[in-house]
């Protein structure tokens, strides 16, 4: 980790290394790589990290912190690590990179220069590091450093710029944006801000504004920013609506499986619902004057949770955000187990307690792998838990399937996937993660406000 000042002045210097101052798409969405069988005592080790990095991720979301007419498709891939990932291209020739689509940021960015340097980026136990693909600036005829007054500035930043404080000519070189440091729940990248052509399957947009990071820490592949900010990939794109479906999750990097994700650039609209979707509107976002990543995030309204059909009681201020931004749903596919606040998965978990009687509850794996409760279910020839149900406003509810909720982690046994935390109240009561949405086709349809979603098996 840098400081603000070190990594700001390190940014500076690699100014040096550019040679400038100055209807639908299809994308494949793929897990990040794993293989297919894995050890025992791996897959405990994979769990307790995708539960630490669940709660990073929560942490982050729910107390964010600032340092000073035609479709396309593309291919949608799952990682071991959590993240779901697509491929973008970018300069002039095209450059490929692989993106984690994160639905709650807006920035997109990419490593890069030659130079990049990368912390703390292997992931798995078992292999060392992939070697990290950076886009390079000096080989792209249409990259240009944005400028400290352009607009554009302001949007990766978050804030507004003082030029004339913040960037002066002796400091910043002929007043170039800032370089700009963003801060995750697990890790953090420093760059500079670009302009650059964006090429989405013969479709071409010029003047996208992307990072261009240099160093990093715990990010295995740049983010592809999808939230609410005007920074972000649907936004740039001024898209009416995205959809993808999560491949089920295997703990693994399995390349050659993927789904897609869809981008819907149709700039008419005749408001017609997608058919076998359900809809529930989105929530509007609380604005709070310290808290700008509140307006990013896609809030959800949740009424109720049943479990085996009991509803379980929790506190309402966890399920609407209030005005100072506390409490209420988003849903996050940078998370991989959903998070609830502790006062809202406490009745949640006894619940499940209280109804599964058929089989031992098993602390030790609890401890092991960071998931509570958790049953030996070893001995049971067919194995059965309550239903899980989501009660949505707009009148949408949904039944999870069991292996959304319930991760079968060898040895015999199965442990709840929410998972919670010892932190206060601040920010989204509960955060759902891309666990729980695997095998659900999801529709943003941003034009009408609302989310839409299926189950369906994902191809």
């Amino acid at each position: 980790m840098v400081s603000v000042s070190s990594s700001w002045l390190y940014c500076l210097s690699l100014l040096s290394l550019f040679p400038f101052i100055s209807s639908s798409i299809t994308i494949p969405l793929q897990q990040y790589p794993q293989t297919n069988q894995i050890p025992f005592q791996d897959q405990y080790q994979k769990l307790n990290h995708l539960v630490t990095s669940s709660l990073a991720r929560a942490r982050h979301l729910k107390n964010p912190r600032t340092a000073p007419a035609a479709t396309t498709t593309t291919p949608l891939f799952s990682h071991s690590y959590g993240g779901y990932s697509i491929s973008l291209s970018f300069g002039t020739p095209p450059q490929t990179l692989s993106f984690i689509m994160d639905t709650g940021s807006d920035v997109v960015w990419f490593p890069c220069t030659s130079h990049y340097l990368c912390k703390h980026c292997s992931f798995s136990p078992s292999s060392s590091s992939p070697r990290i693909q950076p886009f390079i600036p000096k080989e792209s005829s249409s990259s240009k450093i944005i400028g400290c007054k352009n607009p554009k500035c302001s949007w990766i930043h978050q804030s507004n710029i003082n030029c004339d404080q913040d960037c002066s000519v002796n400091s910043c070189l002929n007043q170039t944006c800032p370089p700009y440091m963003i801060l995750y729940g697990s890790g953090t990248t420093v760059g500079i801000a670009l302009s650059e052509t964006l090429h989405l399957h013969g479709l071409s947009k010029p003047n996208f504004l992307v990072g261009c990071s240099v160093l990093s820490s715990h990010q295995p592949a740049g983010i592809a920013g999808f939230g609410r900010g005007p920074s972000s990939l649907p936004s740039q794109l001024g898209l009416g609506k995205f959809s993808y479906c999560l491949l089920s999750r295997r703990f693994d990097d399995d390349t050659k499986k993927s789904s897609s994700l869809v981008l819907d650039i149709e700039q008419l609209d005749s408001g017609k619902k997608t058919d076998a979707l359900v809809y529930t509107p989105f929530v509007k976002n609380p604005k709070v004057e310290d808290k700008s990543s509140f307006s990013v995030y896609y809030y959800l309204g949740l009424r109720r949770i049943t479990v085996g059909g009991h509803h379980v009681k929790m506190p309402y201020k966890y399920l609407s955000p209030g005005e100072d931004g506390n409490g209420g749903v988003i849903i996050d596919s940078g998370t991989t187990f959903t998070f609830m606040a502790r006062e809202a998965f406490e009745p949640l978990s006894d619940e499940f307690i209280r109804q599964i009687t058929d089989y031992k509850r098993t602390k030790g794996f609890e401890d092991v792998s960071g998931l509570r409760p958790c049953f030996n279910v070893s001995d049971a020839k067919t194995v059965s838990f309550p239903e899980l149900r989501l009660y949505f406003k707009g009148g949408a509810d949904v039944a999870l399937p069991v292996e959304n909720y319930f991760a079968f982690v060898g040895g015999g046994v199965a442990c709840l996937t929410m998972v919670t935390g010892p932190e206060r109240v601040d920010g989204p009561g509960m955060i759902l993660g891309s666990f729980q949405m695997q095998n659900f086709y999801v529709e943003y349809d941003l034009r009408n406000e609302r989310l839409g979603f299926k189950q369906e098996k994902c191809k």
